[in-house]
């Protein structure tokens, strides 16, 4: 059946009325006319990180350039680049008793002639080797990702290549690498299907958190892995906003001077209780700290968070689904399909690899496995009843194709699947 068109009013309390960004396609098979390219490196990795710091940074990078070309001959390897914080001039800067330590990973991408996945297949254990190698040596996680040429070129805008192509570091190779990218430029054509995406991660790491909030035993690992999980929400809030209404920016320092420009333009509620969580988020993100917040100071932080983030989704999906979704069991209920930017033919191809030849006959085969994980999150997250309710906690166990009947266990089959479609 099809949705009944969106009314203007049909939004949360609290937020602007909806209005699709100029220009930014709704569907992710959408790529800009032209965007020209202008090459610029950051000369830093971090904004106020101190020589030290920035000199350790280099020599993993020097590293990391040296077990690269150790691992993938000279006529298969095309390049190297730092990408993250780090690699766009932004990366956290931990300070310690001993001194400034990175915080963040740091994200390496590799660059292969020909097939990015026959190169996966060939590259990847030995990658995947010096990352666990070097991430001991230095004591930060050091992840790889391959690519190539010819992938990132033909690929869709999304907000991991708009990050990626206007905010890096070369270690191997140079700007020619990303000749023919121009359409990875333009932040204003980031689908709206990438915002929900950024949403649907952060709010998996409010679900997590709330999943140790509800452990009863309260370590200070808890407190900072929830403590870290609420910054990133505080920042998401407004990325998030941006990105719906077109004007998401690699920098998260102009992204917040655009976020105060809208809430300027657009003096709301929801706006005005966002800013200053958004200002937080920023904060953190350029100098983290290890949180020892109490379990109940978190968790009122965490609800304060979980409020807004709510209203932010369905306002969002409302508009991006073109259905209106007055609540949380609305949207987690309906038929509409959560990921229209998919095809029923690759969905099913992708479920029978994930789940099996007997999700090919389920009745939600056709869908992306994604859109499981979105009705149960908002669910686990916005339905305080789920566990009562039988309809609710039928739809979640369905979703994550599990007979778990508490958080701890629902949560336990929501991750892996997380990890495998977020």
């Amino acid at each position: 059946m099809k949705p009944e068109p969106l009314e203007i009013g049909a939004v949360p309390p609290g937020l602007p009325p909806w209005r699709p960004p100029a220009g930014a396609p709704t569907e992710a098979g959408a790529v800009a006319a032209s965007v020209s390219f202008t090459p610029g490196a950051p000369q830093r990795f971090t904004l106020d990180g101190g020589p030290a710091l920035e000199q350790r940074l280099a020599e993993i990078c020097a590293a990391v350039g040296r077990g690269v070309q150790a691992a993938i001959s000279p006529n298969q390897l095309e390049g190297l680049l730092l990408g993250g914080g780090y690699g766009r001039g932004e990366g956290g800067v931990l300070a310690t008793p001993t001194g400034e330590e990175p915080y963040n990973d740091l994200e390496f991408y590799v660059f292969v002639a020909g097939n990015a996945l026959l190169g996966e297949r060939r590259f990847g254990p030995a990658l995947r080797a010096l990352g666990h190698r070097l991430s001991a040596e230095f004591g930060i996680e050091i992840e790889f990702k391959l690519l190539s040429r010819a992938k990132l070129r033909a690929a869709a805008p999304a907000m991991f290549y708009y990050d990626l192509v206007v905010g890096h570091r070369w270690v191997i190779g140079g700007e020619a690498l990303l000749e023919g990218c121009g359409h990875h430029q333009a932040g204003e054509r980031i689908p709206l299907s990438e915002a929900t995406r950024l949403l649907f991660n952060r709010g998996s790491g409010l679900l997590f958190s709330q999943a140790r909030l509800a452990g009863g035993a309260w370590t200070d690992a808890d407190a900072d892995f929830v403590g870290r999980n609420l910054a990133k929400m505080q920042l998401a809030l407004g990325d998030v906003f941006l990105a719906a209404r077109g004007r998401y920016h690699w920098s998260c320092r102009e992204r917040h001077r655009r976020l105060l420009a809208e809430q300027a333009a657009h003096p709301c509620g929801w706006l005005t209780a966002v800013v200053p969580h958004h200002t937080a988020g920023v904060a953190f993100k350029l100098r983290p700290r290890r949180s020892r917040a109490a379990a109940n100071a978190a968790a009122q932080s965490h609800a304060e968070l979980n409020a807004l983030a709510r209203d932010l989704w369905l306002w969002l999906e409302s508009g991006r689904l073109g259905a209106a979704f007055p609540t949380a069991r609305d949207y987690a209920l309906s038929p509409v399909d959560k990921c229209p930017e998919t095809t029923g033919l690759r969905n099913r191809l992708v479920r029978l690899k994930a789940f099996g030849p007997r999700a090919l006959w389920a009745p939600n085969a056709a869908r992306y496995p994604r859109q499981d994980l979105l009705q149960a999150l908002c669910l686990l997250l916005w339905e305080p009843a789920t566990l009562a309710d039988p309809t609710l906690l039928r739809r979640v166990q369905t979703d994550l194709g599990t007979t778990a009947t508490t958080l701890a266990g629902l949560v336990a089959a929501y991750e892996p699947r997380w990890h495998r479609f977020n």
